[in-house]
C-alpha cells in the first residue's frame, strides 16, 4: 500500500502547539525522523516513506491539521500531479475523446477542478515529483499507449486550441468589469455571439457590466464566452451552479452541440440529471477530499453513475463509500392524508409588488411532517414567496397571519460576516449550553462538520457555509423550516446527506417544511408535494397551491419540455435524451413524469 501524508497548513500551529506530533511519533523516538522540521521552515514535514501508518499524529494534533491514509497498490505508479511535499495527490487522469463528452462526478476536494486546470494547460503535470518536476517529453513518455499521449504532445507544442470555464466565476468582474455585449464580442471566433445571445437569454443584460450582474447572469455570461471561441477542446467547471432548471437544461443543449460538430469537451458536473443528459461517458473520481483523488477507468455515462452511486468499482474491486446511494422505485410519492399525519398550517392566497414584478400566490393547507418542494426558473418569485411566509416581507392583500408558529429560515445567499466559531453559531441556533450526543449523530456527523467546529464562519468555503446554515436552521426549534438552494456548492455525496438530514428532522420533529431547489434529484428525493411557479421571470410570478408530485412534475416539465424515467438498476431520475423514443411515447400520453419501470 502507498501512504499518503497530508498537512493543512492553514490549521497547523506548530510553533504554539508544543509539537505534539514530534513528541508522541514512535518513528522520531527511535531516530528515524519520521517527522522534522526543515530549516527555516514554520511546519513540520512527514517523511512518507519512514510513516508506519500508525496514525498517533492524527490523534494528537489539537487543531486537526494531520492527515494519514493508504491508498490502492494498483493506483501507486500512476501520480499525475502532487501540489507539494505532504500535500493534495492526484492519481490518473481523465481521458478525453474528440466528438464526445465526458461527464466527470466526484465529492468536493478529491481533484475534479485540478483534473480540468491540468488539461486546460494550466497546470503541467509532475507525476509526483515535487522536487525535480518532469518535462514534456518525459510527461508524455508516461503516458504513451493513451489517448493522452497524443493529447499533452500537442499540448506541449502549443497546437491545441483550448476553451476553459472555470469553477468560480465571481472572478471574473475582477479580470474583465466591461460590458457583457463586448466581452462576448471580443471572443466570438466563432460568429455564434447573436445565437448564443438568444438560447441563453443574454438580451436583457446585454448592454450590462459584468460588476453588476447575479451569479446565474454571470454564469449564462462564461458558458456564452466559453461557447463562443474557436478551439479543439472545451472544459465546463460546474456550469449548472447559480442556473435554475430551464437555464441547466439550455446550458446543457449548448454544451452538447459542441460534441455534435466534433468537439472534445469535458464537463464537470454535481448535478446528476444534467451530467446524464449531457455526457456520452463518464469517469469517478474517488479518494480522500483534500488528501488524495483517483480517476476511475472511463465508463458508459449510466454505468458510470449509477457505480458512483453504489460506492464500488467492479473492475477494480475497489469500495470507495461503505454505504450505497438508493432511491424510492414507487414512481408516485402517496399524497398524504389529514387523518394520519394531522393538520399544521392552512395559508390564504396573497399578492405582493416589488418594483416592477408582480407575485400572486394561491392559498394552501401544509401537514404534519410534509415537506412541500418548489420548483420554478429563476426570478419568479420563489424567494419572495417564502420571504412572505418568514414574515420578512408583507404582502399587499390581506393574508392569514404565521404569527402563532416559529419560523426557521435558511436564506438563499449566505453571509459569512458571523464573527464567531461554528460551534458558537450553531450552539446559538439550538439554544443549549452544548451539543449533545443525538445532535451530533443526526446532524453534526452527516454534514461532515466535527473538523469545522472550531473555525471562524468568516473563513468558510461556499460548500462548507452552505452545510452549516443547513445544520443552523433544523437545529432552531419552529414549527415550519423555510430552506432556500440547500443544494447550492455542495457535491451530490452532500446533496443525498442534506436531504436525507432534513427528511428525517421533518419526520421525527412532525413539523414541516419548505424548500427551493433547482437539482431536480433532489427534489424528487425530498418533496412530498410541490408548488409550481409559472409566469414571466422579473416580471410577474403564479405561485400554485401545494400538488400532489405526479402533477406538480407533470405540469412542470411539460413547461420545460423534458421527461423523466427512473434508472432499471438504482431508480434515480433520468432526463430523457429530447426526441428519443421514449421521450416521444411519454409525450404523446401526458407522462412527463416517469413511465413504468421494464422489469
Amino acid at each position: 500500500m502507498a501512504r499518503i501524508a497530508v498537512l493543512k497548513k492553514s490549521s497547523c500551529r506548530s510553533r504554539d502547539c508544543g509539537k505534539p506530533c514530534m513528541s508522541f511519533c514512535p518513528g522520531v523516538r527511535m531516530g528515524d525522523e519520521t517527522v522534522k522540521f526543515e530549516e527555516g521552515s514554520k511546519y513540520p514535514t512527514i517523511s512518507e516513506r519512514l510513516c508506519s501508518g500508525c496514525g498517533i499524529c492524527v490523534k494528537k494534533c489539537p487543531f486537526g491539521a494531520i492527515t494519514i491514509v493508504n491508498t490502492p497498490e494498483t493506483v501507486e505508479e500512476e501520480t499525475s500531479h502532487r501540489y507539494g511535499v505532504n500535500q493534495f495527490a492526484l492519481f490518473r487522469l481523465p481521458i478525453p475523446r474528440p466528438g464526445k463528452v465526458l461527464g466527470i462526478i466526484g465529492r468536493n476536494g478529491a481533484g475534479k477542478s485540478t483534473a480540468l486546470r491540468i488539461l486546460a494547460g494550466e497546470i503541467k503535470p509532475n507525476l509526483g515529483r515535487v522536487q525535480n518536476p518532469p518535462e514534456w517529453d518525459e510527461i508524455i513518455q508516461f503516458y504513451r499507449g493513451s489517448e493522452l499521449q497524443a493529447y499533452f504532445e500537442n499540448l506541449s507544442k502549443k497546437n491545441l486550441r483550448i476553451s476553459y470555464k472555470p469553477q468560480y466565476i465571481t472572478n471574473i468582474p475582477k479580470v474583465y468589469d466591461g460590458v457583457v455585449g463586448d466581452l462576448i464580442g471580443k471572443v466570438d471566433e466563432r460568429s455564434v455571439a447573436e445565437k448564443l445571445k438568444s438560447e441563453l437569454y443574454l438580451e436583457a443584460i446585454w448592454g450590462n457590466r459584468l460588476s453588476t450582474l447575479s451569479g446565474g447572469e454571470l454564469q449564462r455570461v462564461a458558458i456564452a464566452a466559453t461557447v463562443a471561441k474557436d478551439a479543439e477542446v472545451y472544459l465546463f467547471d460546474e456550469p449548472s451552479s447559480y442556473l435554475d432548471i430551464f437555464q441547466r437544461i439550455i446550458a446543457a443543449r449548448i454544451i452538447r452541440s459542441l460534441a455534435e460538430i466534433g468537439k472534445t469537451v469535458i464537463c464537470v458536473e454535481h448535478d446528476l440529471a444534467a451530467l446524464d443528459f449531457i455526457s456520452d461517458y463518464t469517469c469517478v473520481i474517488f479518494g480522500e477530499p483534500g488528501v488524495y483523488g483517483i480517476v476511475s477507468h472511463p465508463y458508459g455515462v449510466k454505468e458510470g453513475i449509477n457505480i458512483f452511486l453504489d460506492g464500488y468499482l467492479p473492475d477494480e474491486n475497489i469500495r470507495f463509500r461503505e454505504e450505497s446511494i438508493s432511491f424510492s422505485r414507487s414512481p408516485v410519492t402517496p399524497k398524504l392524508d389529514l387523518k394520519d399525519t394531522g393538520f399544521l398550517l392552512d395559508y390564504s392566497g396573497f399578492e405582493i409588488e416589488l418594483n416592477s414584478f408582480k407575485l400572486k400566490a394561491s392559498s394552501g393547507v401544509v401537514n404534519k411532517s410534509e415537506i412541500i418542494g418548489i420548483l420554478g426558473a429563476n426570478g419568479i418569485g420563489k424567494t419572495t414567496f417564502i420571504k412572505v411566509l418568514a414574515g420578512l416581507l408583507k404582502p399587499e392583500t390581506a393574508f392569514s397571519s404565521l404569527d402563532s408558529l416559529k419560523i426557521s429560515y435558511k436564506p438563499q445567499y449566505l453571509e459569512s460576516d458571523y464573527t464567531g466559531t461554528v460551534r458558537d453559531f450553531l450552539l446559538s441556533a439550538a439554544g443549549t449550553p452544548i451539543l449533545d450526543s443525538t445532535i451530533k449523530s443526526s446532524i453534526i456527523y452527516p454534514l461532515e462538520l466535527e473538523d469545522l467546529m472550531d473555525k471562524s464562519i468568516s473563513i468558510l468555503s461556499g460548500g462548507e457555509l452552505q452545510r452549516v446554515a443547513i445544520a443552523g436552521c433544523l437545529l432552531r426549534d419552529a414549527d415550519i423550516y423555510l430552506i432556500d438552494e440547500p443544494s447550492a456548492f455542495l457535491d451530490v455525496e452532500q446533496r443525498f446527506s442534506a436531504a436525507k438530514i432534513i427528511r428525517r428532522t421533518i419526520e421525527s420533529k412532525e413539523k414541516a417544511a419548505f424548500i427551493i431547489e433547482h437539482d431536480l434529484i433532489m427534489c424528487d428525493l425530498v418533496s412530498d408535494r410541490l408548488v409550481i411557479f409559472e409566469g414571466d421571470p422579473g416580471r410577474h410570478g403564479l405561485a400554485s397551491s401545494p400538488q400532489d408530485m405526479r402533477s406538480g412534475m407533470n405540469l412542470f416539465l411539460k413547461m420545460m419540455n423534458i421527461t423523466l424515467r427512473r434508472d432499471v438498476k438504482t431508480g434515480r431520475p433520468r432526463i430523457n435524451k429530447l426526441g428519443s423514443k421514449l421521450d416521444s411515447a411519454q409525450k404523446s400520453i401526458g407522462e412527463y413524469y416517469y413511465a413504468p419501470i421494464k422489469k
